[in-house]
């Protein structure tokens, strides 16, 4: 019995018990059939009332045994493979069979009803966190992630994603869709008093390079005094115009570095002026636009994030190398460790997660029920009609059995109740 399921094994030999069974005891009634003739005839057995009686069962059970033998039979086969009409009829049906099994199945079984049923008994997202935190899932899923690594790294570098970036940084640095980005950025620096902290380090920049440059400085301003009013009056007032327009100088920039100086709430309200400018004012956003482009565009910047990328790149692939103990890996289970948690104490993740799984199957249960269907009746249908009877037989036949015990037995009491009945109203005689 090689290739055949230990479980197909087991249910034939059940059906074959209880065939026995049946048979046998359709057997033991013709037997009291026949002895309740013989017996007498050979004289080994009086004729009495009881023993019509008994005739009468044995002979009911006999008939009654035969006839659900046959009903049974004729389901699956031709009863001793005689011709009957009507008969064999599993297999003379199979088309018909399969054709109804596979609605039966689709539109019954995976109805709206019964879906929505199944997602009320069922909690989704719990049964997600519990498969999310098994050791098993997050080493999984992290040799997938290592795994794909060097190829998603290539693909980066493919010439086909190169050129494809390479026509997407165009539109999006072409049109006014950057600008929304920009005016959010300098909104946010300007609440968090970024924009005064770029602005300290520009006028510290300042300083030091006047305080370096202060003797070219100073050299400038006289050559320029000397210019306009003579050598004479360049050499009597050069010098001190120069020292007063250099202090001059540090002192307005010692005047814009407190914090609360009005200049710098001067460069607040500009700069919050411009931010309004650039969103309101269309031409002003293009100029912004342009001078993103032509800075994210020119081959210094260019040749600075290949650099850039390269180095990232040789960064992932060391890490990626050392295994489970990587930093990707670690990213991994703990990214999974979070989302488990969400799905058994996040009410929001918990809701998104049951009613975007609901959606999806609920929006496709048309497809399914329909695919459900063609694909009972193709397995169905294309199976050996002989094949169809025997494996339905092996699934319902041990229950036909019963019918066939029962109809003996009924059989049996009936006929014994029935002769009892004549006799009762008739006399003895009756047979």
């Amino acid at each position: 019995m090689n290739g055949i399921p230990q479980s197909d094994q087991d249910a034939r030999r059940v059906l074959t018990r209880y065939k026995r069974s049946a048979t046998g005891l359709l057997a033991a009634m013709a037997g009291l059939t026949v002895a309740g003739y013989a017996l007498p005839q050979m004289g080994w057995l009086a004729e009495r009332p009881w023993l019509e009686i008994l005739r009468s069962g044995t002979k009911a059970g006999v008939v009654g045994g035969l006839a659900d033998w046959f009903a049974v039979t004729a389901l699956f086969r031709r009863p001793m493979g005689l011709p009957i009409p009507h008969t064999a009829i599993l297999p003379a049906q199979k088309e018909r069979l399969a054709q109804a099994l596979g609605r039966f199945v689709s539109n019954t079984v995976f109805t709206e009803k019964e879906v929505e049923a199944a997602f009320t008994r069922i909690d989704l997202p719990s049964l997600i966190g519990s498969i999310l935190q098994e050791p098993e899932t997050a080493d999984m899923v992290s040799r997938a992630v290592l795994g794909s690594v060097p190829h998603v790294l290539d693909r980066l570098e493919d010439g086909r994603a190169s050129s494809a970036i390479a026509g997407m940084l165009p539109t999006l640095l072409g049109g006014e869709e950057i600008a929304p980005i920009v005016t959010r950025s300098l909104r946010a620096m300007v609440e968090g008093d970024c924009h005064q902290e770029v602005l300290t380090f520009l006028l510290s920049r300042l300083k030091e390079g006047i305080k370096a440059k202060e003797p070219s400085l100073r050299a400038m301003i006289e050559d320029r005094v000397r210019e306009q009013g003579g050598r004479v009056l360049g050499w009597a007032i050069g010098g001190s115009i120069a020292t007063k327009v250099l202090l001059a100088a540090g002192q307005e920039l010692e005047r814009i570095d407190p914090q609360n100086s009005e200049l710098r709430e001067g460069f607040t309200t500009w700069v919050r002026s411009e931010i309004d400018r650039i969103e309101q004012d269309p031409v002003r956003r293009g100029e912004i636009t342009d001078a993103v482009k032509g800075v994210l565009t020119h081959d210094s910047v260019r040749g600075w994030s290949s650099d850039v990328w390269h180095r990232l790149r040789r960064l992932i692939e060391e890490d990626t190398r050392k295994g489970e103990t990587s930093w990707a890996a670690t990213l991994v289970r703990d990214a999974l460790q979070r989302l488990a948690e969400q799905m058994y104490h996040d009410p929001t993740m918990r809701k998104r997660v049951d009613d975007g799984a609901r959606g999806m199957v609920m929006g496709s249960l048309p497809f399914l029920r329909e695919k459900m269907s063609r694909f009972i009746y193709s397995v169905v249908n294309g199976w050996d009609a002989d094949s169809l009877s025997d494996r339905l037989e092996l699934r319902v036949g041990k229950d036909l059995q019963y019918i066939r015990l029962n109809g003996t037995l009924v059989g049996f009491l009936a006929g014994c109740g029935l002769s009892m009945l004549l006799q009762m109203i008739f006399g003895t005689g009756i047979g």
